[in-house]
Formats: structure tokens, sequence, C-alpha cells
């Protein structure tokens, strides 16, 4: 999967994530996007490094996906822990 597959990849997994954790962030729709890029970096590094599953090149794995979508998870929860209340 190129970098163009890890973006989209990350762009629908920091959805997911938002749909999964709705509520108002500190970053709106930018932030929220950069997050779930962010986030499937993350997680797909998590899950190549201490969980034993090499990362695919094939889109549609299931591991990579839900490797994608909890790193967007944790950076999300991570951000709004951080920067939640800095907005009224």
């Amino acid at each position: 999967m190129s970098i163009i597959g890890w973006i989209v990849l990350g762009l629908l997994a920091g959805a997911i994530a938002k749909f999964l954790l709705p509520g108002r962030d500190p970053g709106g729709f930018i932030g929220t996007t950069l997050i779930g890029v962010t986030g499937a970096f993350i997680g797909g590094w998590i899950s190549a490094r201490w969980l034993d599953h090499p990362i695919t090149k094939d889109f549609y794995d299931g591991a990579t996906w839900a490797a994608a979508i909890g790193g967007s998870l944790a950076l999300l929860i991570v951000y709004r822990l951080l920067f939640g209340h800095s907005r009224n």
C-alpha cells in the first residue's frame, strides 16, 4: 500500500473514530482528520512492532483497519484529554 493509501485509510479511520467517539473536538474537522491519519500510522506501527502482525499491502485487510481505527481512537482520546477544555 502506498503512502496515499495510508492517508486515505487514515482519513476513513479518523471518520470512524469520530463516529465512535462523538463530541466537540478542539481541532474541528481538520484536526480530527489529521488525528485519523496520524493514528493510522501509529496503530500500524504498534501492530507491526508489538502485536507481531506485519503491515500488509492489502487495503482491505481487517487487522490493518482495526489497527488504524484503534490508533485513531487512542490518539483522539489523548488529544481530547490534553486540549479538550481549551474551547468554550
